[in-house]
């Protein structure tokens, strides 16, 4: 605590004073040694005092920022390596993932304008990120309120009082006193007079100033302020992680969407395709040239083909209200934009994902997780400064008077200042069951900090993995299509060489539908596994609030 220092330091003020005060000249005494002596008396409580500001310490643990952890062999691009034989051609990865710094807007490595478009204003009104923003300025106000208690209270008041007080009581003090001064001129006379004493009705107006502050001897001010500027942070964090998510999200759902309707389109040409088969079948049939088994077999086709897009237009009509919603949009509001198909966003080449080492800067779930760490220790030393004596000195100053016209006279004030120490001695336990749960508190804290750490390396794996080996099923499905294709081709020009049976050209056809839903689905989920890669990473790799989301402002005047 540094006492040593505190009364070493009082004893030399004191010290130099008094020799100031009592210097002697040939053994004279110097003028005003006796004003100079007094001040000294004032100056070494002073001195000690302000020693004890300077020098208090805060109790309890000092937060210490957690070292950061990385796996020990872990590369961005060892899948790319490990991926097997697959065919001549088509072994290596359509995205290779590489450790160059990414672009913050990372949407935007899809060169989808109407995605980017989305993006950018996803910000400013998606209904999440505007409810965290506000909760972030809850925090802020908690911040503010924390942070007064560092400084003096001073308040101004003024006060008038019309009152009546009980004029028995004072003639039952009046009485006791004659009775204890029996005998004596006096104690006859003011029993004698006692009955008739009354207190008249009183006027009283006041005015004046008032401040109170704690001295902050132990810290616990200073750590309650601590804890509250490290949730702020946490809020922080927490307002940006939900503004990466729903950026993730808003990509993901944009994906789909455009995945949903290149199904749509796909099986739109295939019911078109199963009604030229249909057509076909019943102009062979009218001609003798295969029986009316073919028929229904085409007709049973073209209805289950059909069937298939009133399923995919619920879905797309589903899809673009969960984009409405994220927007902050009723539904419908963006079918102007969004009911148009458009291609589905492919992979870039090569897709930056920077260094690993930077994840634990870049996420912001580990960071909230490390600022409720930083809080948590911080409460633990405001709990252990509850232990301790706190000292608070109140001082005022004003004019009281029992006439209005006298309030303004130097001879009305009244004023008052001193200290005040309040040592708590017995609690039932309070205060020892306070500090144990803040330290169970913050060991849950870093259990929860080093959990995060691991789960967000397990995401970001998980991520890369199903980043890199479902382009190497989109490779296969791309090949099955190809195959398909020229299958459909050779049936149906056999079926109508009458080489083939229908059924044959049936079969074929179903699996080309079915091939080429898979592949569209395929190439979606490329894109959804990058994005969900990139959010797994951190998401805009920038540690400042976007400018364009809504932003409340701090206050102005801080009372």
């Amino acid at each position: 605590m540094g006492w040593s220092l505190i009364f070493n330091e009082g004893k030399r003020v004191a010290r130099v004073n008094t020799q100031r005060a009592g210097s002697t000249r040939g053994g004279v005494k110097q003028p005003g040694g006796r004003s100079l002596a007094r001040a000294s008396a004032f100056s070494m409580p002073l001195a000690v005092m302000l020693v004890v500001l300077q020098s208090g310490c805060a109790v309890g643990p000092d937060y210490k920022q957690p070292k950061g952890w990385n796996p020990s062999q872990w590369q961005p691009n060892a899948g790319a390596t490990q991926q097997g034989t697959v065919a001549a051609g088509r072994s290596r990865l359509l995205s290779v993932p590489t450790q160059d710094e990414p672009d913050p807007a990372w949407w935007s490595i899809f060169h989808d304008p109407e995605l980017t478009t989305l993006e950018e204003r996803l910000a400013r009104q998606n209904l999440d990120v505007q409810q965290a923003t506000e909760q972030f300025a809850v925090s802020r106000g908690q911040l503010v309120l924390a942070g007064a208690e560092r400084f003096p209270e001073l308040s101004a008041m003024g006060s008038y009082k019309r009152a009546q007080y009980s004029s028995k009581e004072l003639q039952r003090i009046i009485d006791r006193i004659g009775e204890n001064a029996a005998g004596s001129g006096l104690g006859d006379m003011l029993s004698s007079q006692s009955s008739n004493v009354s207190i008249p009705l009183l006027n009283q107006w006041q005015d004046g100033l008032s401040a109170s502050w704690e001295i902050d001897l132990w810290g616990r001010v200073r750590r309650q302020y601590e804890a509250a500027k490290a949730y702020l942070d946490a809020s922080e964090e927490e307002r940006r992680g939900i503004l990466i998510a729903r950026q993730a999200e808003l990509a993901s759902d944009y994906v789909m969407l455009r995945t949903l309707q290149e199904q749509l389109r796909i099986t739109t040409a295939n019911r078109d395709l199963a009604d030229g088969m249909f057509k076909l079948s019943t102009s062979r049939y009218k001609s003798g040239l295969v029986s009316d088994l073919d028929v229904e077999s085409a007709r049973s086709e073209l209805e289950r083909t059909s069937g298939l897009i009133p399923q995919y237009e619920q879905r797309i009509a589903m899809q673009i209200n969960a984009i409405n919603l994220l927007m902050g949009a009723p539904p419908g509001g963006l079918n102007a934009e969004l009911q148009q198909a458009n291609a589905i966003p492919l992979l870039p080449p090569n897709a930056p994902l920077g260094l690993p080492s930077e994840l634990a800067r870049r996420r912001p779930d580990i960071r909230e997780a490390e600022a409720e760490l930083h809080a948590a220790t911080a409460e633990v030393g405001q709990a252990v400064a509850d232990f301790y004596p706190k000292v608070t000195i109140d001082a005022s100053f004003g004019m009281q008077s029992f006439s209005f016209r006298d309030l303004g006279l130097w001879s009305a004030r009244a004023w008052n200042v001193g200290p005040s120490i309040t040592l708590p001695i017995f609690q039932g336990g309070r205060l020892t069951g306070q500090l144990q749960m803040k330290k169970a508190s913050q060991k849950a804290a870093a259990v929860r900090y080093r959990k995060t750490v691991l789960n967000a390396w397990r995401e970001v794996d998980n991520a890369l993995t199903s980043y890199q080996a479902e382009q190497r099923r989109n490779q296969n499905l791309s090949a099955q299509v190809t195959a398909d294709k020229r299958s459909l081709e050779l049936a149906q020009s056999q079926y109508r060489s009458g080489l083939q049976s229908y059924l044959y050209v049936l079969d074929t056809q179903r699996r080309l539908l079915q091939s080429q839903t898979q592949l569209a689905d395929s190439t979606g989920t490329m894109s959804d596994n990058l994005v969900r890669l990139y959010n797994a990473l951190g998401g805009g790799w920038q540690n400042a609030f976007p400018q364009t989301a809504l932003a409340t402002t701090a206050p102005k005047t801080v009372r």
